[in-house]
Parts: C-alpha cells; structure tokens; sequence
C-alpha cells in the first residue's frame, strides 16, 4: 500500500514537476529524496543529482561492500533520449559493529551522487523530464528492503542557473567522496595475515588520529578484525587480517583517514598484492642505550673520512698548545666541547622542530639542499685561504697568524661547530640506531641524545681538559707551525671541490658555474681583504669594501643554486656506481620480490662519503660482484642526494635516520637483513650466504 501512496504522490504533489528535490518516498524508517543541483539546466551541460536518505535513528544504509551482510542502494534512471548519467558515487562509508559481525554503511543522512549529463540538442524553453527508479536497503536489529520512483522536471535555459537551496547540501556531498590516493600504496598477505602501507610526505607523526582500510571485494579480508595502525616519518601501516575469499589481482578498496584535527578523508587506493609490508619497527633502544650507542659514536665520527678536513684546523690547535699554561689548556679543550655540544644540540632541535612541523628531517638532511652545499664549499674555501696567509682572521675560525689568546679560544668553539656541520655526511657505527631511537622520543630525550653525540666527538678534547699534563708530550712550538699551517689549506681545497662535485649532482652545469663564479667573487673579496689587513687610511676602507661588495655579489647567487634543476640521468648517477643496478622503488622491491629474486638495496647520496668508500671497497669488488650474479641477487640503488620523501619513509620505517641504508631482503620472502653501516666485503658475503646457504667456493675464495 505504502508504495502506491509513493507512486501517487510523486504524480500528484503540488509543485513537485518543477522543483529541485522530488517528492520523498517515506516509511518509519527513511525519508528518501531526489536532489537536483541546478534549478534549470543548460544543453549538454551535466549536472549532480544525488539519492538524499534520512535515516531513522538506530538504522542505516549500505556502502557497494556492505561488509559482513547487507546490500548497497540502487537507482536507474529513465532519461531523455541523447541524454547520459554516470552510476552512484558513494561516499566514505563507516564501521557499524552488529554483535560478531561488522558492516559497512551510513547512519543519519546521506547522499549518493550522480552526474547527468543532458542531450546538447536541447533549446531555451524545453522542459528535462528525469525519473529515478530506485531500491535500497535499510536495517536496524531486522533488515528491510525499500524502493521508489523519483521524478524531476528541470526548465532548460542557456546557461546553469545553480539551485541556492540545494547547492550547499551537494557541496558537502561531494566534499564526502573519496578522492584519488596522493600516497604510494602497497598490499601483501602472508597466510591469514597481511598489510597495507601508505607514503608520503604529508603522513608524519601526529598527523594521523586514525585510519581504516575498507576493501572494495567481499571476503577478502575479515571485516570485523581489528586493523591496527601504526606511523612512522612518511608512512602509514595498517595490519590486516584474510577473509574467507579470493585474493584478487588487484587488492582496491579505500582508506579512511581521521587526521589530528578530527577531518574524515577517503582515498581510493589499488595495487597488486605482494610481499607484506614491513610493520614500523617501535623504538627499541631505551634511554640510557641510546645516549652510551650516541657517546660512542660521537667518539668515532672522528675517525670518519668526512671529517678529515676539518683535522686541520684541530692540528693547528693542539700544536699551539705545547707549551701553554694548564689554564689556557682547559680554556682551549673547553671551548672547542661547548662548540660541539652546542652545535650538536642546535641540529637536535632543528630536527625536533622539523618534526614537530610535520616535515621530515634526518641525519645529514641539510645536505639535500644545494645552498647549503654551496654556501660550505665557499667556507672550506674562506678557511683554505685563512691557513694559506691570504687574510688573518682572530676571531671566528681564527687559525690565521698572530691569533691573540681570546681569538684562540673563540676559533676553537668555532672550529668545533664546523666540525659537526661537515660531519654530517658520515653516520658511524652506534649513531644510526641511537639517532633512530632519538627521533621517536619526547624532543627532552631526542636533544639528551644529541648531547651525547657532541660529548662523545670532543671526547678527546675533554681528556686533554682534564688532563692538561698531556700537553708536555705535543711538539714543541717552531718554524714548522708555520708550513703546517699553510700545508693543512689544501684539505681544505679538497674539501671544497669535493662539494662542488656533489652540487653538480644536484643542479647540474648551471649550479656549477654559479659557485664557481662565488668562489671567484669570494676569493677576491678575501684577498681584498688581507691587503686591507696591510694597509692603514683609505686603504684600507678601500679593500673592506670591496670584500664586502664581493661577498654580497656571492650571496647574490645562492637563489640561482636554490632553482637549479638535476641534471638530465641524475636519478640514475648513483645507480651507475653498481654495474647492473635500478633506481630502487618500493614497487620495484615488490615486483621482485614477488618473482621470488633475493634483492639487495643501498640508500646512498652524493655528499655521503661513507656511501662512497662502502661501495669502493664492499660493493663493486669482484667478489661481491660475483656473488651477486651467482645468487641472481638485483641491486637497487636509493638516492637521497636531494632528498626523496619514500626514501625517507623507508630510512624511518627501519629506524634509521640518514644514509648509508643496507638491506638485504632474502629469496622466498621475509624480513630483510639491516647491514652496518660499515661494510666489508665479508659482511656483505655473510650477509648473502646467510640468507640462502653456502655460497659458491669461488665468490668467496677470491677475497677472503
């Protein structure tokens, strides 16, 4: 009876042929509608329709996978000829828990979209006649299945003319939708488990309140499982548990994403399942480990060959204090710690606040930028010429000659800020899991760490402090300070075209020249300047003035290194280094892995030296090369030269804070293997042999 009723007062309803909604179909449990976004329609021009349910309290309506039972809404349409409509678009559905079961659906309000498009043979003054046939389900502890007929009867006019009563009712319709994926997704299942993993740079910590995956098959997972999140830097992990159905070719469906500030979004996501994405490892380094991992590493940075140009300038200090009162000593030991600590503490907090921004930083970070690369190739430059006579400097860095006792102490806090700023390249070992586990701690414990870094690297200065009695065994002070001196400015030198060899990574000829032409503008400002240093009156303002005019020409072009593009193959520089290697990409890793390949991956950048010399002496020495081959290992090489926000996810997700990255993922699945950051070429056989047997007498009696 009830749908009789429907049906006539659809046909009878004053006022119903003209208007943007249609006459609703009601019952106890919904009141549904037809909604028009326009009031008049243009030829050809589409517009949005939408199936409008109000629900009753306690019921609700259905999502295209309802989940454990139910079935979604339906509508045809009967349209002019000529005239087109797209199907329903459904919104982001939510979980509606039902006892042991769960289903996916809507409560309240809610609307189904649909485009219309109209025949463009249509005239001003014809009339666009609409009906919608419809069915839909609706339950509450029963479920009851009810349908309607729907007419709208549209004016044609030249243009739209949007209808002000509906307009906004359709806008927060669409604004429900789920929207493209911005995020690299990746699916895999292992027996009755699995994962799915979302990338990207906008998914940092804190970002997330909470997330669901909700499939776009029946069965393929169990729907009323739990899915557990969890977030590191730049990626998203949700734990799934197998329904009772297929796997299909291609797992798609949609992610719902709660975010910090209470805003519900869908992204439609789809990918070929693979091997299951590896689960955010949770800190695992308490405290107290992490600052002892952090000391000692410090301790040896050191030792690491991005550290050796600044050696010089520690020579040059230690030698002038043979000799020195015990008092100067300690001064001395005491301003280069605070410099380093200081300068250690600072990095900290930058990355503490990066991090609480919502960007993600990591060790070494400043080195993606080719100002900064820019701006340190001029200062080893500005230091080489210091120790070369061509200036004096007593204050910052002052390692020139006649440095005063204040100047010594103050250059020594400097020297020590320098040192950390160009060791930044380098991760030794103990610093990548202390610096991983810092990161994932209260900004208090991540800057407790860092300090330990700084205490750990002026380790040996601290001794010295402490013990200022040493200093009777240093050389004693003579004309050999001098050619010392004026012999450590060619690390220096090095220091500087290494610097520039890693800018042309990043920004190609047009970045090189730019720095060539400020290291020309400041080697001549420097110049200026020491001959004003000479010179008495107007001299010297003349030179001053010139250096300034100099070094302001030079910092004029640090905008031109900021816009420099890579130069064309520069994604696959790094690759080059390994014969037979592929830019990595985590749907490269997963295609591989699928064919069942054991895979060998190196996160590496330009301006990390420690890459370099592990790729010299581990990575393309014959034997490792053979065994490569033997194993039908692939090679993938990352380049975080620039910075690239997956890379970054991935150094996260294996709680690792820059490169080097090694991991080796074994044939036939598995987590994979995390190396040092320190390779030998029997640490990489090890590593290969260990994941699949022996390896073949010949890879490994050619080296060891």
């Amino acid at each position: 009876m009830w749908r009789l009723l429907t049906a006539l007062s659809v046909l009878l309803a004053p006022g119903a042929a003209g208007a943007v909604e249609s006459a609703p179909v009601t019952s106890p449990r919904a009141t549904v509608t037809v909604v028009s976004s326009v009031e008049a329609i243009a030829p050809g021009r589409p517009f949005r329709i939408a199936l409008r349910q109000r629900l009753a309290p306690g019921w609700h309506t259905y999502w295209t996978n309802p989940g454990d039972a139910g079935a979604p809404p339906e509508m045809a349409l009967a349209l002019p000829e000529g005239a087109s409509a797209s199907d329903l678009a459904f919104p982001t559905p939510e979980r509606i828990p039902y006892g042991p079961l769960v289903n996916f659906g809507y409560e309240n309000e809610v609307l189904f979209l649909a485009t219309v498009t109209p025949p463009a043979a249509l005239q001003p003054g014809d009339r666009f006649a609409l009906e919608a046939s419809a069915s839909w389900l609706v339950c509450e502890k029963i479920c009851i299945p009810e349908e309607g007929v729907f007419r709208l009867d549209l004016p044609v006019e030249g243009t739209p003319r949007p209808a002000a009563a509906s307009a906004e009712m359709i806008r927060a319709g669409e604004a429900a939708l789920p929207r493209p994926s911005p995020f690299a997704v990746t699916v895999g299942f292992e027996g009755q488990g699995g994962a799915i993993a979302l990338a990207g740079e906008a998914l940092a910590p804190g970002s997330v309140r909470e997330a669901y995956f909700f499939p776009a098959d029946w069965g393929v997972l169990d729907h009323a499982a739990p899915q557990p999140m969890t977030l590191s830097d730049g990626v998203l992990t949700l734990s799934l548990a197998r329904g009772v159905g297929p796997v299909p070719a291609s797992v798609s469906g949609l992610v719902s994403i709660v975010d910090r500030g209470g805003v519900r979004s869908g992204y439609v996501v789809s990918a070929a399942p693979g091997p299951v994405p590896a689960l955010p490892a949770a800190p695992g380094l308490p405290l107290w480990q992490a600052i002892a991992f952090a000391a000692l590493g410090g301790l040896i940075l050191n030792l690491m060959p991005c550290v050796f140009p600044i050696l010089a300038m520690k020579a040059m200090g230690i030698a002038r204090l043979s000799g020195a009162a015990r008092g100067e000593i300690r001064a001395h030991a005491a301003a280069y710690t605070a410099g380093v600590v200081l300068s250690f503490l600072a990095l900290g907090g930058l990355l503490v606040a990066l991090k609480g921004a919502g960007m993600a930083a990591g060790w070494g970070f400043q080195f993606t930028s080719p100002v900064f690369v820019a701006a340190l190739a001029w200062l080893m430059l500005a230091v080489g010429l210091n120790l070369s006579g061509v200036y004096a400097v007593s204050g910052p860095m002052g390692l020139g000659q006649g440095a005063a006792s204040q100047g010594g102490k103050v250059g020594a806090f400097f020297t020590g800020a320098l040192a950390v700023l160009v060791a930044t390249p380098c991760t030794a070992p103990f610093m990548a899991a202390a610096i991983g586990a810092a990161v994932a701690m209260p900004p208090a414990a991540t800057l407790a760490v860092f300090a330990a870094l700084g205490v750990g690297m002026a380790l040996p200065y601290v001794i010295l402090g402490a013990a200022p009695g040493l200093a009777r065994f240093l050389p004693r002070p003579g004309a050999w300070m001098e050619r010392l001196r004026q012999g450590l400015a060619f690390p220096m030198y090095a220091a500087a075209v290494w610097l520039v060899w890693v800018l042309a990574q990043q920004g190609g000829a047009d970045a090189v020249l730019a720095v060539l032409a400020g290291a020309v503008l400041l080697g001549f400002g420097l110049w200026a300047l020491g001959q004003a240093q000479g010179s008495a009156g107007r001299g010297r303002r003349i030179g001053q003035g010139l250096a300034a005019a100099a070094v302001i020409g030079a910092v004029a072009l640090l905008p031109r290194l900021d816009a420099a593009s890579p130069p064309a193959g520069a994604a696959t520089a790094s690759v080059s280094i390994l014969p037979d290697a592929e830019p990595w990409s985590p749907e490269r890793v997963a295609a591989l892995r699928a064919e069942g390949r054991p895979v060998f991956v190196n996160m590496t950048a330009a301006w990390c030296i420690t890459c370099k010399v592990n790729e010299r002496v581990a990575l393309t020495t014959d034997a490792v090369q053979l065994a490569f081959a033997e194993r039908n290992v692939a090679v993938l090489v990352g380049d975080w030269t620039r910075g690239d926000a997956a890379i970054t996810a991935l150094l996260r997700q294996h709680q690792r804070d820059g490169v080097p990255l090694y991991l080796y993922y074994p044939a036939g699945g598995g987590a994979p293997a995390i190396l040092p950051q320190i390779l030998t070429e029997g640490i990489v056989l090890d590593a290969i042999g260990a994941a699949k047997g022996p390896l073949v007498g010949a890879a490994r009696g050619s080296t060891i």
